[in-house]
């Protein structure tokens, strides 16, 4: 394989001989062993290469750039010229820019080559498992990987940053099957360093396969009515994609963000500390540079409910005159509450146990409203049974507002690491 720095030291120059005032060339190799596992049955073992090459040129305060999936000479500078042209034709906008000079570093994770032995027994472990523990749990597919990339990241500043990461990724898709009831369809998917532990012990796996069988009968709720929801850490995944979102590019350059103008103000309940770790040893599939060229720093988004920074590139920062954020967010960890997961479940008069939610960004103002999957009624204390597919609305700033409790208990899928969280105020639509 052609040498990492080497190709992205070439592709750097190949853009400054184009013609380019600024520039910046990102090369990923990256190899995936992968196993897969349908109905039960192993049916997939494969190792695919890949080769990434972005391109990026600025000149006259025009951006263009491209990617490539070929390393040699002739295809690298066939695409520097197309990325001069690329700019030569956008509009001029004297916020693009690159990063300035670092330290040269390189930064590794993980190992270097996947036990396969140990991740085909892992799996044939699970596979007996599932049949044993949960005999109707239909485990439509699992997928278990060993991902190697490396990256190296220069530009004409001379930032030169070299990324080693292996990590196993792990994802299942499965239904239960009683008869001819079935089911709704689940997921769920987590990273691991090593493969020590159990997969049916990692991530929410067993929580999610257990909820699967309880859930071949559901019930419709009746009427309508305003309570409280518990967001399970699967959903919360979703819903910190809703918060990352408002707080980035676009909607901060255009000025629609919900969290616009709120930077050192209490956005969310006291009990509410997020933060963005990428670079902590607690998370494992996390990154070390960011897109456009900085060494990441673990970060605290919102502490105590205050928002203590967005999640602006060095674009946005130029283009809002705030900030750069100190990494792209992700990796995210809420800190634990004070409030075990039943007492939680008994301080609900009428609610839900929000699993899944199924609908779409949040309107300018924070509206929502959706699906709630894979759930189930809460009602004096006690969860009484999973539902049939009803809807869920409110306002998501209110409800970050309205957070009752957080759980002591959390779940790690080694990209977060979340705890189920309690709100208030949330309208329930069922029949």
């Amino acid at each position: 394989m052609a040498n990492l720095r080497q190709v992205a030291q070439y592709g750097l120059n190949a853009l400054l001989k184009a013609g380019a005032g600024k520039a910046q060339c990102v090369v990923t190799f990256t190899d995936k062993h992968e196993m897969n596992v349908e109905l039960g049955e192993f049916s997939l073992l494969r190792t695919t290469f890949d080769t990434n090459i972005r391109l990026t040129a600025i000149k006259d305060n025009r951006r263009g750039s491209t990617s490539i999936n070929k390393s040699d000479n002739e295809s690298i500078d066939k695409a520097a010229s197309d990325v001069l042209a690329i700019a030569a034709a956008s509009a001029p906008d004297e916020a693009f820019d690159i990063a300035e000079t670092q330290p040269p570093a390189e930064f590794t994770s993980g190992s270097d080559s996947p036990d396969l032995d140990t991740m085909y027994s892992s799996m044939k472990k699970l596979i007996h498992q599932v049949e044993d523990k949960y005999p109707k749990l239909v485990l439509m597919q699992a997928i278990i990987d060993f991902t190697r990339s490396r990256s190296c990241f220069v530009n004409s500043n001379n930032v030169d940053f070299v990324t080693n990461k292996g990590v196993y990724n792990c994802t299942f898709i499965f239904s239960s099957k009683d008869e001819d009831k079935v089911s709704s369809f689940n997921y769920t998917g987590f990273s691991l360093r090593d493969l020590e532990k159990d997969l049916l012990e990692c991530g929410s796996l067993d929580i999610l396969l257990k909820q699967s069988t309880e859930q071949i009968v559901t019930r419709p709720l009746e009427g309508k009515f305003v309570g409280d929801v518990i967001i399970t850490p699967d959903c919360m995944n979703d819903m910190l994609y809703f918060i990352s979102r408002a707080l980035s590019d676009g909607p901060m350059i255009s000025g629609t963000s919900i969290y616009k103008d709120k930077l050192g103000e209490q956005i969310a309940s006291p009990m509410f500390t997020l933060h963005s770790r990428p670079v902590s040893d607690e998370i494992c599939n996390g990154y070390f540079v960011t897109s456009d060229g900085y060494a990441v720093q673990n970060s605290t988004i919102i502490e105590s409910g205050v928002l203590k920074t967005y999640l602006l590139s060095l674009y946005g920062s130029r283009k809002t005159g705030l900030d750069r954020a100190v990494n792209m967010g992700g990796a995210f960890v809420i800190d634990p509450g004070d409030t075990r997961f039943d007492d939680m479940i008994k301080s609900v008069k009428k609610g839900i146990l929000l699993a899944r939610f199924s609908g779409g960004y949040p309107s300018d103002n924070g509206d929502f409203s959706g699906v709630a999957k894979n759930s189930y009624l809460i009602e004096d204390g006690q969860i009484k049974y999973p539902i049939s597919e009803s809807m869920v609305s409110g306002n998501f700033v209110e409800m970050l507002k309205n957070i009752k409790g957080i759980s002591r208990e959390r779940i790690d899928y080694g990209f977060s690491i979340l705890p189920w969280v309690q709100v208030s105020g949330i309208t329930v639509s069922g029949k």
